[in-house]
Formats: C-alpha cells, sequence, structure tokens
C-alpha cells in the first residue's frame, strides 16, 4: 500500500469502518479525536500521505493570533487580507478559524497559553506577533504552529514572510538604475521586517559604491500612517540647509506613507514625478495618489495565508522535518512617479528578480 490510499487496507488495520476512515482522510470534523489519531497514524506509517492530494486538510480548528488592529481593514489592510487569505486557503475545508487579540511585543503569556491549550484548538498562526516569549510558550504546546510575517530568532517554527531585505534592496537599486543618486527612505522602524527592508536598501547603497548616512538619507516615523510621513518628511525638508540637496528619490515604505510625502512635497512647492521621483514598497493599496500613478513594488500579502495553511499541512504530515522559513518574493509594477535623474520618463524592462507588470 506504500504511497497509495487504500481505504480498505486502513479500516482492516486499525478496526474502523469505512465511512469513519473516509471521514478522517477527508478532513471532516465529525469523528472522534481518539479515532482520527488512529487513522493518521496508520496512513502515515503506510506512506499514504506522501501521495495525497494537497486539497486534503487535516485540521479542523485553527486559532489566529494577531495585533487587534489586523481584524480590522481600516486599520491596518495588510493583516486585514493576510487573515483573509488564511480564511480563502481553508474555506473548502471543514475547518473552524477562531481569532484572539495579542499585543506584538508584552503579550499576554497567560491568554495564549489558555487558548493554545484548549483541547478544541489543533494549531496556531502567529500573524505579526514578534514576541519571542509567546515564540518559546508556542514551541512548548506540542501543536503545529506557523509564524506569519514575524522573526523567529529561535528557529522553532516553520515561518512565511515577504522577502523584506531583498524586495528594499530592489527598490532602491531601481532608483539607482534610473540615475538617482541622492535617495532618502522614508520609513518606520518600529518592526524588525522593516529593519530587514532599512538592511537591503543599504546593501543597494554599497553596491553602487554610496554611503549610507541615517541622518541623510532616513527619515524614521512613528507609524505607517500618511500623517506621520507628511509632518516627517517637512521637518527634513524645512532642516536642510542651503548647500544641502534636495533628494531626486524618495523610496517610501508603503502607500499610505507615499501619499502623505506626495502632500508634503506639493506644500514645498515640489512636484512629482516632475523634481522628486517615488517608489513605495507597498502597491496594493493605492495605486494612484494625487492624480499620479504610482510605481511600487507590490509585497506578497494575500498569499501569505495560502502559504501558512501549506506549512501546517506540512507540519501535520512530517512533525519531525526541520522547520523552514519561506520568504516570498514580490512584482515591480512601473507606472508614473518615478523618472530618470535626467528627467525622463521611465519606460518598462525587464528587472533582475522581479515580474513587470504593464500599467493599468
Amino acid at each position: 500500500m506504500k504511497g497509495k490510499l487504500n481505504i480498505q487496507q486502513i479500516a482492516d488495520q486499525t478496526g474502523l469502518s469505512i465511512s469513519t476512515v473516509s471521514r478522517v482522510l477527508a478532513g471532516k470534523n465529525n469523528t472522534s479525536s481518539k479515532a482520527r489519531d488512529c487513522v493518521l497514524e496508520c496512513a502515515k506509517a503506510q506512506g499514504v500521505f506522501s501521495g495525497l492530494s494537497n486539497g486534503r486538510l487535516m485540521l479542523n480548528n485553527i486559532m489566529i493570533f494577531a495585533p487587534a488592529r489586523a481584524f480590522d481593514v481600516r486599520s491596518d489592510i495588510f493583516y486585514y487580507k493576510a487573515i483573509q487569505g488564511i480564511l480563502a486557503a481553508t474555506a473548502n475545508h471543514e475547518v473552524r478559524v477562531r481569532y484572539c487579540a495579542m499585543e506584538e511585543e508584552n503579550a499576554d503569556a497567560a491568554l495564549f497559553i489558555a487558548k493554545m491549550t484548549d483541547p478544541i484548538t489543533e494549531a496556531g498562526l502567529l500573524v505579526g506577533i514578534d514576541d519571542p516569549h509567546i515564540h518559546q510558550l508556542a514551541s512548548e504546546m506540542g501543536k503545529p504552529c506557523v509564524l506569519v510575517n514575524c522573526y523567529d530568532r529561535f528557529m522553532h517554527h516553520d515561518s512565511v514572510s515577504p522577502d523584506h531585505q531583498t524586495m528594499g534592496d530592489f527598490a532602491c537599486d531601481y532608483l539607482f538604475s534610473q540615475g538617482h543618486k541622492h535617495i532618502v527612505t522614508v520609513q518606520c522602524l518600529r518592526r524588525h521586517t522593516m529593519e530587514l527592508r532599512l538592511t537591503g536598501i543599504k546593501q543597494a547603497f554599497a553596491r553602487h559604491h554610496q554611503t549610507f548616512c541615517d541622518k541623510q538619507h532616513l527619515i524614521n516615523t512613528s507609524g505607517f500612517g500618511a500623517q506621520e510621513s507628511e509632518q516627517a518628511l517637512l521637518e527634513y525638508l524645512d532642516s536642510l540647509s542651503p548647500e544641502q540637496p534636495v533628494p531626486t528619490a524618495i523610496l517610501a515604505g508603503g502607500d499610505f506613507m507615499a501619499s502623505g510625502i506626495v502632500s508634503a512635497l506639493s506644500k514645498r512647492g515640489l512636484s512629482v514625478p516632475g523634481d522628486i521621483s517615488i517608489i513605495s514598497t507597498d502597491g496594493f493599496n493605492l495605486a494612484e495618489i494625487h492624480d499620479v500613478p504610482l510605481t511600487a513594488v507590490l509585497v506578497p500579502r494575500d498569499e501569505l495565508g495560502a502559504e501558512a495553511i501549506a506549512l501546517l499541512q506540512r507540519r501535520m504530515l512530517r512533525p519531525d522535518a526541520p522547520h523552514t522559513t519561506q520568504l516570498l518574493q514580490g512584482k515591480l509594477v512601473v507606472r508614473d512617479s518615478v523618472r530618470k535623474a535626467s528627467g525622463r520618463a521611465v519606460t518598462s524592462h525587464p528587472h533582475k528578480l522581479y515580474d513587470l507588470q504593464p500599467d493599468r
């Protein structure tokens, strides 16, 4: 039976009915935990799972832990869409998805333990939770747990995240390829993932033989919104001495940040892309800002959920497999907010790891 799905043989070996075996292997939730464990153990021992379709999900109850704002599309559309991706990946299965709001740092450990030790909970997904104590606790629960857009410095879990470092490198490299030399990046560095993006930006500077100076090239905002970015850029521009050049290009940490940047430049009589080019690392929320189509590196977001569920499934089928970190790449969309340093318009062309999409 090696690698082949033979329900009759599994039923014979476990002493369970064919209908019970069939329900377990189909991911149905109307079976006892004892019968389910018995069938799965037999199937794994016989190598059945190596031939199963990816459509079979061996989970019925998943708990999502995420910051409270992640459950509100108006507060954090990135995490909200990532969670919607999880729901889409489980939609065709009998899976109950529950939610628990937690702080990114200094999370409520007692609450986490209570939710994870609940007999109903079969697996957990930590979305944007950076607390290392919670990560440690999750590794001791004996239940599969996948991190989504988190930093697992203990290497205890499977995780999936956008490749922030490569995307920061690529976005900055793209500006250099258009002839820009004086580039300023506007980022919110309150999470490790954004620090990775800044590391990539600094790599691009070094590759182009440019020295990155935080005071000259980095504007660190308090949040990811338009208002914080607008105020921070206005203060930066007003602090420039007459001999200091105004940047020719700005790399924004997100679309809403880019919107604030455009507003700040407009208040100082500067146009986009006539005076200053802008590229965003986001690209989903605002395809156009103040009538300017926004060039952006699309950060994978909706795909995170599907990949997280696939990692959970893999962990269920191969509990002793090495833990893995999956990094998702993005795509560059060339629109009109970036011009060459010479003032000429940019035309689309293939560029390194990412696919270019035509303007729509």
